[in-house]
């Protein structure tokens, strides 16, 4: 589990994941065009940036791993449980489809999704080999969209969640995610009296832990082999795009996962 540098991009791989026929990084925000506040590796079209620095940022990423830009599967992420299988790309100029799951089982298929605090969660079932990236922020969470993306693992590929894998990428700590009292009864609606494991008070002030709320999701569905890359992007800022620490003026770092064909 580390970090790694190519052609100016550092970037973040698991460990449990190295060794699979897979391919997948965790783009920091090192080594792009965009200027500041967006700077460097933006991968977010919606906040404000430059268009063509995202563009080019986006076509940086697929050269260095030696992708076709054409390849990729994107969507639009909305904080919903909506998730996609998809055996072809998205066309050039075809609308993004909302949806925090992409799922695919085509090597010709190069999956992306866009971060700033919400988790990345990335999945592999080795036996039908099946990847896909899960965006959980705290709506998605509460809603249980790990357990979604699961479920439609089963039922689009007849995997077994015993034999998924799991990477929970970097995502605000819960020493940096200051909630109110509305997300807390939120949780207390979805999971009962369990959503106290994920709060901590503080002098009155709540605090949610959402990678260890996803990990409880992942594991009520069944997976147990799960990897916390246990990073935090609000504490480490020249790394990661925070969206809370940074006031909401800030890029989205990107993951990029693809099976390898053969």
């Amino acid at each position: 589990m580390g970090f790694s540098e190519k052609n100016g991009l550092r970037y973040f791989q698991f460990d449990s994941f190295l060794r699979l026929p897979l391919f997948h990084a965790v783009l920091t925000r090192k080594g792009g065009f965009s200027q500041s506040p967006f700077a460097q590796l933006n991968t977010g079209g919606t906040v404000g940036d430059n268009p063509q620095a995202v563009l080019r940022n986006h076509q940086l990423i697929y050269d260095t791993f030696g992708y076709d830009y054409y390849s990729r599967f994107d969507v639009w992420q909305v904080h919903g449980t909506k998730i996609i299988c998809t055996d072809s790309p998205r066309k050039a100029g075809e609308p993004h489809q909302k949806a925090d799951g992409i799922l695919t089982d085509n090597p010709e298929v190069t999956l992306f999704m866009r971060f700033a605090d919400c988790v990345p969660i990335l999945l592999f079932d080795p036996v039908h080999h099946v990847i896909g990236i899960i965006h959980a922020g705290w709506q998605g969470t509460c809603m249980k969209v790990a357990q979604s993306a699961i479920e439609k693992m089963v039922s689009c590929y007849g995997s077994d969640p015993a034999t998924i894998l799991a990477g929970i990428g970097p995502s605000i700590c819960q020493a940096c995610y200051q909630v109110g009292e509305e997300v807390f009864a939120a949780y207390r609606t979805s999971f009962g009296e369990k959503a106290e494991r994920f709060f901590d008070r503080q002098s009155g002030e709540l605090y949610l832990d959402l990678c260890g709320a996803n990990q409880f999701v992942l594991r009520q569905a069944g997976v147990n082999q799960i990897e916390d890359s246990g990073l935090c992007t609000a504490c480490h800022l020249e790394d990661w795009y925070s969206h809370r620490a940074e006031n909401g003026k800030t890029g989205r770092f990107g993951v990029i996962l693809s099976l390898r064909a053969g």
